[in-house]
């Protein structure tokens, strides 16, 4: 149950109200941007809400339980923060999204209807819709540790250690196709030292951006990198990147690649299926006392 302010209370029993919605979106860039369906803009809790930018919200749908609750946000593009580059491009996959009621006469009178995160967003001719999900999405997440084979860390995050700028190589790039990208400055590095790594773009147009490499293939003049999808932004060749070493989470690589071997976070030493399908038998003395 929400507890309404005092003021806002008082201004929805007066019989006459002056109430728009509120929506903010955080990025996960940190970066926040505001719309709201009122005909001026307003402001608060220090974001900007744009005026009539074309954001709109289909009707609430609640339910009882931890039933995900589900709405659309649907918009024009016209504004400039919702540019078809950047939704294109998946600055907005995932962002955080609160919406509020507000009393647009007096905005300390405010409250907040629903939190969540944006889904699948969709796009074309001018418009977008975006999947709005609730808190209750986080709960089919998995959550903490896997006991299995590889390392579970991410790479050069706290857990792993690794200082990433001891293995990130700056780079051009030379040639683009759909899902792959040839890049030129990485002479002397083996076929698949960045698979699984990630190239950062340094250059004005999409500083920043990054891709996922699946598989790195060296080259004499040039190396190659198969990305896992292709990009949703305009790449152009004498763009330059960083390109990160990539990780297997296998225990040899940690060890012969980053010298990392005591961070790992796996269990290399973990019995197979043969040993759990063995059964007990005093039949063979030399299988320590095993049979298959």
């Amino acid at each position: 149950m929400k507890t309404l302010p005092p003021g806002l209370s008082a201004h929805l029993q007066s019989g006459l109200t002056t109430l728009c919605y509120c929506w903010r979106l955080t990025l996960a860039s940190g970066e926040k941007l505001g719309f709201t369906d009122h005909d001026r803009a307003l402001q608060f809790d220090g974001t900007s809400f744009e005026a009539q930018a074309g954001f709109t919200a289909s009707e609430i749908e609640s339910a009882l339980g931890l039933s995900v609750d589900n709405l659309e946000a649907t918009g024009a593009l016209s504004s400039t923060q919702l540019s078809d580059t950047r939704l294109k491009a998946g600055d907005f996959d995932n962002a955080q999204i609160e919406i509020w009621s507000v009393n647009w006469q007096d905005v300390s009178q405010r409250v907040l209807e629903r939190k969540g995160h944006l889904g699948e967003v969709t796009y074309g001719q001018g418009a977008f819709k975006a999947e709005v999900r609730g808190l209750a999405h986080l709960l089919n997440q998995v959550k903490g540790r896997l006991y299995h084979y590889g390392c579970d860390a991410g790479f050069a995050d706290a857990r792993c250690g690794v200082a990433a700028a001891s293995f990130t190589v700056p780079a051009t790039v030379t040639a683009v196709a759909e899902a792959s990208l040839s890049v030129s400055g990485l002479a002397g590095f083996a076929d698949d030292w960045f698979t699984r790594g990630q190239v950062i773009f340094q250059s004005v147009a999409n500083i920043g951006r990054t891709l996922a490499v699946k598989r790195h293939r060296s080259g004499i003049s040039s190396a190659r990198f198969d990305l896992w999808a292709a990009p949703k932004f305009t790449i152009t060749p004498g763009e330059s990147l960083n390109v990160i070493a990539g990780c297997d989470k296998q225990l040899s690589t940690c060890r012969d690649r980053f010298g990392n071997a005591v961070n790992f976070r796996g269990f290399p030493h973990m019995p197979g299926n043969d040993f759990v399908m063995a059964v007990a038998s005093q039949s063979d003395p030399n299988n320590n006392g095993l049979k298959r």
